[in-house]
């Protein structure tokens, strides 16, 4: 691996649909010390897309192809389809290459803790990409619970909804449990992510996860009710079947309240294609009137409250995290025993919504866990 300071670490990105192109070219190619070397995709379409978008990229047909050109590469990122991501990661590692690799990054914590374990064994870096940790919102939430303006938090409230009354199909919308397809594995792998990063492990979970729009295969209206084991509770939303949004985030404390409407800005900007540093310093910002509200007593949709400057948000920092890491030592920004934790609740979700039950996790250093 190529660690001085001068030379930019070669990026292999596999996959470049939406989580590619969108989200992961982009950042690769704006970060100080990373450089998009070569992408891999089978599409003719998506491949002229590449080279059009990033003229220096090289491309091949496999993976097989990239995994082959090992030593030319510093790092490997898995965005391609959720039934990919463990033997596409297996095989990175197994080539002596590190790995970021797109939520979810297997369909169950013991995958997760393998891929882990042979990410330790050969002394690589494997990191789950949670690029939501850096949204807006969550930064600004984080950092009122972190400086006790909301007193100790009693209850946590967050949502992913969208109004989408027909399915766009495709794997994502699969009812193949190979595919990982639903929103459970897909929003849900954000929310509970989040919900875990700011309160720790969780003791219960409760969900429902339901079909509704004709021609559905996979859930797409989801609820999930975490315990935590400090006491705090979550109630996590994840829909595409909402008429009427609801907050973003809806945070209790002993003291007061945030409430937060709308959506990070960054997707959208990365949708339309401009990148970090288009903007300048706006990269991430949002005007006052998407501001969130702090309070107690009132309803910030009458004016109650005080308003919150958001934080900017800050998907670049992933990536310069991975840098980091990869030139100096650091710690991933994310890790896969935490992917395995927020994987350990997804599938106490997806038992707890089949079996109409409450489902107790066992912690780390205790006995057996029942279920209620």
């Amino acid at each position: 691996m190529d660690g001085t300071t001068g030379s930019p670490l070669r990026v292999g990105l596999i996959g470049y649909g939406l989580a590619g192109s969108v989200f992961h070219a982009p950042l690769i190619a704006t970060t100080d010390g990373l450089a998009l070397d070569t992408v891999v995709t089978a599409s003719p379409e998506r491949r002229q897309q590449a080279l059009t978008e990033h003229p220096r990229v090289r491309t091949v047909d496999t993976a097989e192809e990239l995994f082959g050109r090992a030593a030319e590469l510093d790092l490997v990122v898995i965005a391609s389809p959720n039934r990919t991501h463990v033997p596409l990661a297996r095989a990175a590692l197994e080539a002596g290459l590190p790995a970021v690799v797109d939520k979810p990054l297997a369909a169950t914590a013991a995958e997760a803790e393998e891929l882990a374990a042979l990410a330790a064994d050969r002394g690589l870096l494997l990191s789950p990409f949670q690029n939501r940790r850096w949204d807006n919102d969550f930064r600004t939430v984080r950092q009122l619970i972190a400086d006790g303006h909301l007193g100790d938090v009693l209850r946590f409230e967050s949502r992913f909804e969208r109004w989408r009354p027909r399915p766009k199909g495709g794997w994502r919308e699969s009812g193949d449990p190979a595919e990982l397809g639903g929103l459970l594995y897909d929003l849900g792998s954000h929310l509970v992510d989040q919900a875990l990063a700011l309160f720790g492990p969780a003791a219960t979970v409760y969900a429902e996860a339901d079909v509704r729009r004709p021609g559905a295969e996979a859930d797409d209206d989801t609820f999930i009710a975490l315990t935590h084991v400090n006491g705090v509770r979550s109630h996590l939303w994840m829909s595409a079947t909402t008429a009427q949004l609801g907050p973003r985030f809806r945070v209790l404390g002993t003291g007061q309240g945030y409430v937060k409407y709308g959506l990070d800005p960054q997707e959208a900007a990365l949708r339309e294609g401009r990148r970090p540093g288009d903007d300048g310093p706006a990269w991430g910002v949002e005007p006052e009137s998407a501001w969130g509200r702090i309070g107690a007593g009132e309803s910030p949709r009458t004016g109650g409250g005080d308003p919150v400057p958001t934080l900017p948000g800050d998907y670049p920092a992933y990536y310069a995290a991975i840098a980091e890491a990869l030139h100096d030592g650091a710690a991933p920004p994310v890790t896969a025993t935490e992917a395995a934790a927020t994987l350990r609740v997804l599938e106490a979700a997806r038992a707890s919504a089949a079996e109409a039950r409450t489902v107790r996790i066992a912690q780390a250093g205790a006995g057996e866990g029942g279920t209620r």
